[in-house]
């Protein structure tokens, strides 16, 4: 599964995705200052996930056919320390994860 953070997650974060996934960071891929709506179009193409802390997208973004599964990481900050907690949580969501839909993490 390829999975592709956004500009406002650490990279640090990548080790905790193992066997299965190729994790690769917006800045690392080339895309660093898109849009929301540009950057979706253009993960879709190479990507199945999107992990985020941006709470805007669900909002501002229509997602519908989209072919993409957008990860929301709901922390009090996008530290490192912060989103930590909730990884564990994010990668298991990836196996039931559905194009097109926005997983929050932790769940409400």
């Amino acid at each position: 599964m390829r999975i592709l953070f956004d500009e406002n997650l650490n990279r640090r974060l990548k080790r905790f995705f193992h066997d299965g996934f190729d994790v690769m960071t917006i800045p690392e891929r080339g895309w660093s200052g898109k849009r929301n709506g540009e950057l979706l179009r253009l993960a879709e193409m190479e990507f199945d996930a999107i992990l985020t802390t941006d709470k805007g997208i669900p909002h501002q973004q229509n997602l519908t056919g989209l072919e993409l599964t957008v990860v929301l990481l709901r922390a009090k900050s996008n530290s490192y320390e912060d989103l930590a907690p909730l990884m564990e949580e994010a990668v298991a969501s990836l196996n039931h994860a559905v194009p097109g839909t926005v997983t929050g993490i932790p769940a409400t």
